[in-house]
């Protein structure tokens, strides 16, 4: 959510200059250079398509920003739901409450209305709202991409008090978690290292081949040690400490994403009904190699090797424990914690 305490936002309001606001709409930032917020290029079926020309565009509004940092928000707030409506009142896409909606927003389609239930107006108000943020801490040392996302989550007074990142354990984790999660949303330019933990994912998945599968298993005694797809991903990363989201779509951006011909054995693989819209993943495996994996199929099959080239492969995640660290949470209800309307689908196709 867009600064979750309402003094918070009282004070922010009045940080920015009408003058800079101005500049902001009519795209003074826009020819910004090589963003301090890293890579620019968004990785491919990271964002959903209706959203990724957006990302890239305001992403590259001021030199702290990125496309992958302002996606990484995104996602952390609303899991790319442009209904999404938190308990605390925040709304949309960027999870905007009313009072920084009103000095932050920004026409960003030109339509004339700033419409926060509008992704066209709410992803470049966020990316605006970032970059006010940037010019409100520019004068605080040290690093500009940490200051403006700790402005973000404690208000700017409280980084510019701090000369840097407040001692905050919550602004402090949001700086690591958003950052962390950038990685998942940047293309790759070189190999992505092969994670030490793989061969433990591993093994522990090849010691329930032939498991009959569950849908909604998670490996525990009151199931029968059955598992369905996302299940048994989730328990074979936990056997060497790393905790990942409950469902496949939320496993997806658990770190990089390694193209085809770069997979190892241990890296996630994932299937989806639209290739242009990570929302609609729908089946998760690990990879073993020779173009195999180690999957929880459907109901009426047991957990087996098949073959990863299909129509519906959309890639591959390269898991790290910094990346699944990074993840929103989820609660029972399957909303995002920090206020998304957005509950997470099935992670299989089948049922």
């Amino acid at each position: 959510m867009v600064l979750r305490r309402p003094w918070i936002a009282a004070g922010a309001a009045g940080a920015v200059g009408v003058a800079f606001l101005g500049l902001v709409a009519v795209g003074t930032y826009a020819a910004a250079p090589a963003s301090a917020g890293g890579a620019l290029a968004l990785a491919p079926g990271t964002v959903p398509a209706a959203y990724q020309g957006l990302i890239q565009k305001w992403g590259t509004l001021c030199p702290e920003l990125s496309p992958p940092l302002l996606a990484a928000q995104l996602y952390q707030e609303s899991g790319f739901d442009p209904t999404a409506v938190s308990p605390a009142k925040a709304y949309g896409i960027a999870q905007f409450i009313l009072p920084t909606w009103q000095s932050h927003g920004v026409d960003g389609n030109g339509d004339g209305r700033r419409d926060i239930w509008d992704p066209a107006d709410a992803i470049p108000s966020a990316a605006s709202y970032d970059c006010s943020l940037a010019q409100d801490t520019s004068r605080v040392p040290g690093d500009r991409v940490a200051n403006m996302l700790a402005a973000y989550n404690a208000g700017p007074y409280a980084v510019i008090q701090a000369g840097g990142v407040p001692p905050y354990a919550e602004t402090q984790d949001y700086v690591k978690r958003i950052r962390s999660l950038a990685a998942g949303f940047t293309a790759q330019s070189a190999p992505i290292a092969v994670s030490a933990q793989a061969t433990g994912a591993i093994y522990f998945a090849q010691l329930k081949l032939g498991t009959p599968y569950l849908w909604g298993g998670e490996g525990l005694p009151s199931q029968g040690g059955r598992f369905d797809c996302s299940g048994l991903t989730q328990a074979a990363y936990a056997t060497v400490g790393i905790r990942l989201p409950r469902v496949a779509n939320d496993q997806w951006y658990a770190g990089g994403h390694p193209s085809r011909d770069q997979l190892r054995p241990g890296d996630l693989v994932f299937f989806a009904h639209d290739l242009n819209d990570p929302r609609t993943i729908h089946h998760v495996g690990i990879y073993v190699g020779g173009g195999y994996m180690i999957n929880a199929p459907h109901t009426g099959a047991v957990i087996r090797y098949d073959r990863i080239d299909t129509p519906d492969y959309i890639g591959a995640t390269r898991v790290t424990s910094d990346g699944a660290a990074a993840l929103p949470a989820r609660g029972s209800d399957g909303v995002i914690a920090n206020g998304s309307g957005a509950p997470a689908q099935s992670g299989d196709e089948q049922d």
